[in-house]
Protein backbone atom coordinates (compact mmCIF):
# COMPACT_ATOMS: atom_id res chain seq x y z
CA UNK A 1 0.00 0.00 0.00
CA UNK A 2 1.21 3.42 -0.85
CA UNK A 3 2.02 6.66 1.55
CA UNK A 4 -0.61 8.06 0.27
CA UNK A 5 -3.74 5.35 0.90
CA UNK A 6 -2.22 4.43 4.18
CA UNK A 7 -2.99 8.23 4.89
CA UNK A 8 -6.43 8.15 3.63
CA UNK A 9 -7.33 5.03 5.11
CA UNK A 10 -6.41 6.42 8.14
CA UNK A 11 -8.48 9.72 8.02
CA UNK A 12 -11.28 7.18 6.96
CA UNK A 13 -11.09 5.35 9.97
CA UNK A 14 -10.84 8.79 12.22
CA UNK A 15 -14.13 9.78 10.08
CA UNK A 16 -16.07 6.32 10.75
CA UNK A 17 -15.07 7.10 14.63
CA UNK A 18 -16.03 10.59 14.73
CA UNK A 19 -19.46 9.25 12.85
CA UNK A 20 -19.79 6.68 15.58
CA UNK A 21 -19.05 8.16 18.81
CA UNK A 22 -19.77 12.03 18.53
CA UNK A 23 -23.70 12.17 17.20
CA UNK A 24 -24.80 13.11 21.05
CA UNK A 25 -22.72 15.83 21.29
CA UNK A 26 -22.43 17.27 18.02
CA UNK A 27 -26.41 17.80 18.15
CA UNK A 28 -25.62 19.15 21.60
CA UNK A 29 -22.98 21.99 20.29
CA UNK A 30 -25.18 22.65 17.35
CA UNK A 31 -28.13 23.02 19.82
CA UNK A 32 -26.33 25.66 21.73
CA UNK A 33 -25.31 27.26 18.42
CA UNK A 34 -28.91 27.73 17.79
CA UNK A 35 -30.17 29.07 20.86
CA UNK A 36 -27.36 31.51 20.86
CA UNK A 37 -27.43 32.60 17.39
CA UNK A 38 -31.71 33.15 17.61
CA UNK A 39 -31.13 35.33 20.59
CA UNK A 40 -28.89 37.27 18.25
CA UNK A 41 -25.38 36.33 19.79
CA UNK A 42 -22.23 35.65 18.13
CA UNK A 43 -20.22 32.62 17.84
CA UNK A 44 -16.73 33.25 18.39
CA UNK A 45 -13.84 30.15 17.36
CA UNK A 46 -10.27 30.40 19.10
CA UNK A 47 -7.15 28.16 18.60
CA UNK A 48 -3.63 28.57 18.77
CA UNK A 49 -1.14 27.36 16.29
CA UNK A 50 -2.53 25.50 13.46
CA UNK A 51 -5.55 25.14 15.42
CA UNK A 52 -6.40 28.67 14.50
CA UNK A 53 -6.67 27.58 10.80
CA UNK A 54 -9.97 25.89 11.59
CA UNK A 55 -11.43 29.33 12.74
CA UNK A 56 -10.30 30.86 10.15
CA UNK A 57 -11.69 28.30 7.56
CA UNK A 58 -15.19 29.02 8.46
CA UNK A 59 -14.67 33.38 8.92
CA UNK A 60 -16.18 35.36 6.65
CA UNK A 61 -16.44 32.12 4.36
CA UNK A 62 -19.11 30.90 1.45
CA UNK A 63 -22.28 28.76 3.45
CA UNK A 64 -21.08 29.44 6.42
CA UNK A 65 -22.64 31.40 9.36
CA UNK A 66 -22.64 35.55 8.89
CA UNK A 67 -22.25 35.76 12.85
CA UNK A 68 -19.22 33.55 13.24
CA UNK A 69 -15.87 35.23 14.14
CA UNK A 70 -12.34 34.10 14.08
CA UNK A 71 -10.52 35.75 16.97
CA UNK A 72 -7.04 35.38 15.40
CA UNK A 73 -4.59 36.53 18.02
CA UNK A 74 -1.61 37.36 15.57
CA UNK A 75 0.93 36.83 18.44
CA UNK A 76 0.11 33.29 18.54
CA UNK A 77 -1.60 31.86 14.83
CA UNK A 78 2.25 30.39 14.08
CA UNK A 79 1.80 32.26 10.52
CA UNK A 80 4.91 34.40 11.35
CA UNK A 81 8.02 33.73 13.91
CA UNK A 82 6.50 30.21 14.60
CA UNK A 83 8.80 29.40 16.85
CA UNK A 84 8.31 32.33 19.03
CA UNK A 85 4.16 31.69 18.65
CA UNK A 86 4.59 28.28 20.55
CA UNK A 87 6.24 30.60 23.30
CA UNK A 88 3.40 32.73 23.38
CA UNK A 89 0.78 30.27 23.47
CA UNK A 90 2.18 28.71 26.77
CA UNK A 91 2.16 32.01 28.38
CA UNK A 92 -0.42 32.75 30.79
CA UNK A 93 -3.11 35.52 30.75
CA UNK A 94 -2.87 35.90 26.52
CA UNK A 95 -6.12 33.63 26.10
CA UNK A 96 -8.05 35.39 28.96
CA UNK A 97 -7.47 38.58 27.48
CA UNK A 98 -8.56 37.34 24.27
CA UNK A 99 -11.58 36.84 25.57
CA UNK A 100 -11.59 40.41 27.64
CA UNK A 101 -10.49 42.14 24.63
CA UNK A 102 -13.75 40.89 22.41
CA UNK A 103 -15.84 41.80 24.59
CA UNK A 104 -17.65 38.43 24.68
CA UNK A 105 -20.74 37.78 26.65
CA UNK A 106 -22.99 35.01 28.13
CA UNK A 107 -25.35 35.67 25.20
CA UNK A 108 -22.32 34.38 22.82
CA UNK A 109 -20.94 31.10 22.74
CA UNK A 110 -17.43 29.66 22.14
CA UNK A 111 -15.80 26.84 19.83
CA UNK A 112 -12.02 26.23 21.39
CA UNK A 113 -10.29 24.28 19.45
CA UNK A 114 -6.95 22.08 20.38
CA UNK A 115 -5.49 19.19 19.56
CA UNK A 116 -3.89 18.20 22.63
CA UNK A 117 -5.89 20.64 24.55
CA UNK A 118 -3.25 20.73 26.93
CA UNK A 119 -1.86 24.79 25.84
CA UNK A 120 -2.11 27.32 28.22
CA UNK A 121 -3.54 29.51 25.63
CA UNK A 122 -6.97 27.77 24.87
CA UNK A 123 -6.74 26.49 28.48
CA UNK A 124 -7.15 29.85 29.96
CA UNK A 125 -9.37 31.37 27.50
CA UNK A 126 -12.08 28.39 28.48
CA UNK A 127 -11.26 29.07 31.98
CA UNK A 128 -11.61 32.86 31.52
CA UNK A 129 -14.86 32.12 29.38
CA UNK A 130 -16.39 30.04 32.07
CA UNK A 131 -15.57 33.22 34.70
CA UNK A 132 -17.55 35.22 32.76
CA UNK A 133 -20.99 32.68 32.11
CA UNK A 134 -19.71 32.12 28.71
CA UNK A 135 -20.49 28.47 27.13
CA UNK A 136 -18.07 26.74 25.56
CA UNK A 137 -17.64 23.64 23.11
CA UNK A 138 -14.32 21.85 22.53
CA UNK A 139 -13.03 20.50 19.53
CA UNK A 140 -9.98 18.22 20.54
CA UNK A 141 -8.57 15.09 20.95
CA UNK A 142 -9.80 13.33 24.07
CA UNK A 143 -6.96 10.20 24.04
CA UNK A 144 -4.26 12.64 23.55
CA UNK A 145 -5.45 15.14 26.21
CA UNK A 146 -5.68 11.69 28.71
CA UNK A 147 -2.61 10.65 27.41
CA UNK A 148 -0.52 14.08 28.12
CA UNK A 149 0.94 15.69 31.72
CA UNK A 150 -1.23 18.77 32.11
CA UNK A 151 0.59 21.70 31.65
CA UNK A 152 -1.96 24.59 33.41
CA UNK A 153 -1.25 25.50 37.14
CA UNK A 154 -4.91 24.60 37.76
CA UNK A 155 -4.29 21.29 36.63
CA UNK A 156 -7.27 20.99 33.42
CA UNK A 157 -6.65 20.45 29.96
CA UNK A 158 -9.40 22.07 27.81
CA UNK A 159 -11.27 19.21 27.50
CA UNK A 160 -12.22 19.18 31.58
CA UNK A 161 -13.38 22.70 31.21
CA UNK A 162 -15.46 23.43 28.40
CA UNK A 163 -19.39 22.37 29.00
CA UNK A 164 -19.67 20.39 25.18
CA UNK A 165 -16.82 17.98 24.14
CA UNK A 166 -16.38 16.99 20.62
CA UNK A 167 -13.37 14.22 20.42
CA UNK A 168 -11.85 14.74 17.01
CA UNK A 169 -10.21 10.55 17.83
CA UNK A 170 -7.04 11.37 15.86
CA UNK A 171 -4.40 9.86 17.57
CA UNK A 172 -1.44 9.94 19.91
CA UNK A 173 1.03 12.33 17.81
CA UNK A 174 -1.08 13.55 15.62
CA UNK A 175 0.65 10.86 12.60
CA UNK A 176 -0.96 8.11 11.01
CA UNK A 177 1.00 6.98 8.15
CA UNK A 178 3.50 4.22 8.53
CA UNK A 179 6.43 4.25 5.58
CA UNK A 180 9.05 0.81 6.04
CA UNK A 181 12.26 1.98 7.12
CA UNK A 182 11.24 5.24 8.44
CA UNK A 183 11.43 5.77 12.08
CA UNK A 184 8.44 7.63 12.90
CA UNK A 185 4.84 7.83 11.10
CA UNK A 186 4.10 11.23 9.05
CA UNK A 187 1.00 12.75 7.84
CA UNK A 188 -1.04 14.63 10.53
CA UNK A 189 -3.96 14.28 11.03
CA UNK A 190 -5.89 16.28 13.11
CA UNK A 191 -7.02 19.11 11.35
CA UNK A 192 -9.23 17.31 8.84
CA UNK A 193 -11.45 16.17 11.36
CA UNK A 194 -11.66 19.21 13.65
CA UNK A 195 -12.81 20.87 10.29
CA UNK A 196 -15.02 18.21 9.39
CA UNK A 197 -16.45 18.64 13.05
CA UNK A 198 -16.80 22.08 13.13
CA UNK A 199 -18.59 22.18 9.53
CA UNK A 200 -21.01 19.70 10.98
CA UNK A 201 -22.05 21.82 13.89
CA UNK A 202 -22.60 24.69 12.09
CA UNK A 203 -24.20 23.23 9.46
CA UNK A 204 -26.46 21.41 11.86
CA UNK A 205 -27.52 24.48 13.66
CA UNK A 206 -28.86 25.95 10.30
CA UNK A 207 -31.08 22.67 10.12
CA UNK A 208 -32.22 23.13 13.87
CA UNK A 209 -32.98 27.30 13.03
CA UNK A 210 -35.13 26.46 10.31
CA UNK A 211 -36.80 24.02 12.13
CA UNK A 212 -37.79 26.11 14.10
CA UNK A 213 -39.02 29.00 11.67
CA UNK A 214 -36.15 30.88 12.17
CA UNK A 215 -33.64 31.64 9.18
CA UNK A 216 -29.68 32.00 9.65
CA UNK A 217 -27.39 34.42 8.04
CA UNK A 218 -25.19 32.59 5.75
CA UNK A 219 -23.24 34.12 3.44
CA UNK A 220 -23.25 33.06 -0.49
CA UNK A 221 -20.13 31.88 -2.21
CA UNK A 222 -18.02 35.57 -3.24
CA UNK A 223 -17.87 34.07 -6.95
CA UNK A 224 -21.76 33.52 -6.70
CA UNK A 225 -21.82 37.03 -5.61
CA UNK A 226 -19.43 38.29 -8.39
CA UNK A 227 -21.88 36.49 -11.05
CA UNK A 228 -25.62 37.25 -9.31
CA UNK A 229 -26.10 41.05 -7.56
CA UNK A 230 -29.34 39.59 -5.48
CA UNK A 231 -26.48 37.06 -3.60
CA UNK A 232 -23.74 40.34 -3.63
CA UNK A 233 -26.64 42.65 -2.09
CA UNK A 234 -27.35 39.74 0.37
CA UNK A 235 -23.74 39.25 1.26
CA UNK A 236 -23.19 43.17 1.64
CA UNK A 237 -26.13 43.43 4.03
CA UNK A 238 -25.04 41.09 6.34
CA UNK A 239 -21.46 42.63 6.80
CA UNK A 240 -23.03 45.57 7.25
CA UNK A 241 -25.01 43.67 9.82
CA UNK A 242 -22.12 42.27 11.71
CA UNK A 243 -19.39 44.93 11.28
CA UNK A 244 -20.05 46.92 14.57
CA UNK A 245 -20.67 43.77 16.67
CA UNK A 246 -17.22 41.67 15.08
CA UNK A 247 -13.93 43.09 15.50
CA UNK A 248 -12.03 41.21 13.08
CA UNK A 249 -14.59 41.94 10.23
Amino acid sequence: MKAYEKYLNGIKEIIDSIEQTQSDNIMKAATLLADVTEKGGIIYGFGAGHSHLVTEDAFWRAATPANYCALLEPSITGTFEITKSYLMENTYNIGRHVVDYHRITPNDVMIIVSNSGNNIAPVDAAIRAKEKGIPVIAITAVDYANWLTTKHKDGVKLKDVADIVLDNRTPIGDAIAEIDGFPMKVGSSSTIPMVLLQNMILTQMVEILMERGFNPDVFYNGHIAFMDKGAADHNDKLVDKYFYRIRNL
